[in-house]
């Protein structure tokens, strides 16, 4: 399945600001079907407004996880006070992520 607009602006901001080794986006909005923050870009029923987010990155290193959230939050600011309701970070380092493996 292909990204929709919105997904495709995370996955570039992401690319872009972060080099991930990884990166999962996934869409979780047919979840929240009726919901009144429904709707995304398009404002219609099903459109992407939540998210779940793999990140691994090593521009995470020696950042807090807290900090970590705030580093993808800043990066995704102007979706977060649009499109984008709910998003749901799982930010890891290189190390971390080739131990949870």
């Amino acid at each position: 399945m292909s990204d929709g607009p919105v997904a495709t602006i995370i996955r570039e901001k992401l690319n872009a600001a972060l080099s991930p080794q990884r990166l999962e986006i996934e869409d979780d909005s047919g979840r929240h079907a009726g919901h009144h923050h429904e709707g995304g870009m398009d404002a219609k029923p099903g459109g992407e407004s939540h998210f779940n987010l793999v990140v691994v990155s090593a521009a995470f290193e020696g950042q807090s996880r807290l900090e970590r959230q705030r580093t993808v939050n800043a990066v995704l600011k102007q979706e977060l006070s649009g499109p984008i309701h709910a998003l749901s970070i799982r930010a890891l380092t290189p190390v971390e992520d080739s131990h949870s493996a």
